[in-house]
């Protein structure tokens, strides 16, 4: 299998905008600590968050001349056999996806070509496509029921549309790992995570990109956060069986299950109005805030913060945002990254003055059954940090 690229912008800025995402672990003095977070980062913070930023754009706009550029040749190179071959050739041609035009479905922030299939362990685009249909005309159906107004009916057509979009999500699945740490262990615990992590993350036979790790300092204390990314659900498998046979994995699992109160997992799937960050090293602290939904609001949940990122992405810095597919159902993640704790404070309340923002909470707030906030800073060796 080739190597796993995330969102390739653009070899010029490979370090920017693609996985992996190469890691290493300095030797530790101490374990990381929001103590270690200063209040005169601001400028800093959101210096490294402009350039973080234009160079995403830039590779974007490189990224999208590559693909038109393809789609120009591919263009091209059809109408030349349709010349040559005839009509007749040219109608069995058409069924076979031309090369360059395969290429071009990689684009920014996963085409829905890439995005078809995720969600189970064959990648059947056409059998993913019907399902999304018919599962698109049944919401319709209620919603005509429900909704008798134009505004109603306006809804109605967006939750259609959003409904198709949650059965296509990008290719990439992520997991979310809780290790809830003894106390007296977690010095012990750094050390071997930190050991073995990043070899799994930099050997690219395991197809699997860390995201980051994060430990909680707020919140459940001792409580460490991982975010791991592997490509559908048959790369999970398959990143799992090659790395379980992995010369001292044994010997890992058997230590860590000593230094661990509990272990929590969960599969996710990004929103894909918000792709999960390329690495990025930003400085500051995180905060990674989980709710759980009623059952059957994730959809409306979707529409109404589709709009809301845009007004937040004015004023705060988004890692990624998750919904959880396998594990503790109804539940939706959202990472968040300030240069302090005052920081945090400042950009959520000029929120509140940016248009769009408060229609979102007053939409969102009945949504939610249960929410949780982690204040987290990141380990050494963490891609996002």
């Amino acid at each position: 299998m080739a190597s796993i690229t995330r969102r390739a912008f653009g070899s010029a800025r490979t370090s920017m905008l693609h996985r992996p995402y190469s890691t290493s672990t300095p030797a530790l003095a101490r374990l990381p600590s929001i103590a270690d977070v200063t209040t005169d980062g601001a400028k800093t913070f959101d210096a490294k968050q402009a350039e973080f930023r234009k160079a995403q754009e830039a590779a974007k706009q490189e990224k999208k001349d590559q693909d038109s550029t393809l789609q120009q040749a591919s263009s091209s190179s059809k109408i030349s056999s349709s010349t040559s071959h005839g009509s007749s050739n040219s109608h069995v041609g058409s069924a076979v996806p031309d090369a360059a035009a395969e290429a071009t479905t990689g684009g920014v922030a996963g085409d829905l070509a890439n995005k078809l299939g995720l969600g189970s362990l064959s990648a059947g685009k056409d059998r993913d496509d019907r399902t999304a249909q018919d599962a698109g005309k049944q919401q319709g159906t209620i919603g005509r029921i429900i909704y008798g107004t134009p505004e109603g009916r306006e809804m109605d057509q967006e939750i259609e549309r959003s409904f198709s979009q949650v059965l296509a999500r990008g290719k990439y699945v992520h997991s979310i790992v809780f290790h809830k740490v003894k106390p007296d262990k977690v010095d012990e615990y750094v050390e071997l995570i930190g050991g073995w992590y990043p070899k799994v993350a930099n050997n690219t036979n395991n197809h699997v990109h860390l995201v980051g790790s994060w430990r909680t300092e707020v919140g459940d204390c001792d409580t460490f956060v991982h975010i791991w990314e592997y490509e559908r659900y048959t790369g999970y498998h398959n990143s799992l069986n090659h790395i379980t046979r992995t010369p001292g994995f044994s010997e890992f699992d058997a230590k860590l299950k000593k230094l661990i109160v509990s272990k929590d997992t969960s599969l996710m799937q990004e929103f894909s109005f918000w792709p999960t960050t390329a690495p990025r090293q930003l400085g500051g602290v995180f905060e990674l805030r989980s709710y759980t939904l009623h059952p059957g609001n994730l959809l409306e949940w979707e529409q109404h913060w589709r709009n809301g990122l845009k007004a937040r992405r004015e004023v705060m810095e988004g890692v990624g945002a998750w919904f959880v597919q396998i594990g503790q159902l109804n539940t939706v993640h959202h990472l968040w990254q300030f240069a302090d704790l005052e920081e945090r404070r400042v950009r959520r309340e000029m929120s509140w003055g940016i248009e769009g923002w408060s229609d979102t909470v007053h939409k969102t707030v009945p949504l939610i059954q249960e929410m949780k906030s982690r204040i987290m800073v990141p380990l050494p060796w963490s891609p996002t940090a």
